[in-house]
C-alpha cells in the first residue's frame, strides 16, 4: 500500500532517519528547484527498470511537482514488490509552500 505522507512529515522522516528521496521529474525541472538531499530518477528511467534505480532495503519517497506522477512512481514501486514506499502530498509545490525551501543547481549540459 502507498501511503502518502506531507511535507512536515517527510522533513521530520528525512532528519530522524536514512530515507530516499527520490524526485520522478525530468532532470530539466529537479535543477530549477528541488527537495536538498533528493535525487533525480526521472518516471520514464524508473518505469525502465525499477531494480536498477531502487533499493527493496531503503524507505523510498517519491516527489515530483504536485503528486500525480510521484503517486504513478509509487504505485510502480509496490507493484515490484517495494514495502517502504510513500507519495509526497502535494510535491514540492507544497514542500515551498510549507515554507521548508527548495534548493537549486546548474545541470550540466
Amino acid at each position: 500500500m502507498v501511503d502518502t505522507i506531507t511535507a512536515h512529515e517527510l522533513a521530520e522522516l528525512m532528519s530522524s532517519q536514512g530515507v530516499d528521496v527520490v524526485d520522478v521529474r525530468e532532470t530539466n525541472e529537479w535543477a530549477g528547484g528541488h527537495i536538498a538531499g533528493s535525487r533525480v530518477v526521472p518516471l520514464d528511467t524508473l518505469r525502465a527498470d525499477p531494480d536498477a534505480v531502487l533499493s527493496h532495503d531503503s524507505t523510498i519517497v517519491f516527489v515530483c511537482a504536485k503528486g500525480a506522477r510521484s503517486l504513478t512512481a509509487a504505485k510502480l514501486a509496490e507493484r515490484f514488490g517495494y514495502a517502504k514506499i510513500y507519495n509526497l502530498d502535494g510535491g514540492t509545490a507544497a514542500w515551498a509552500r510549507s515554507g521548508l525551501g527548495l534548493t537549486s543547481e546548474a545541470v550540466a549540459a
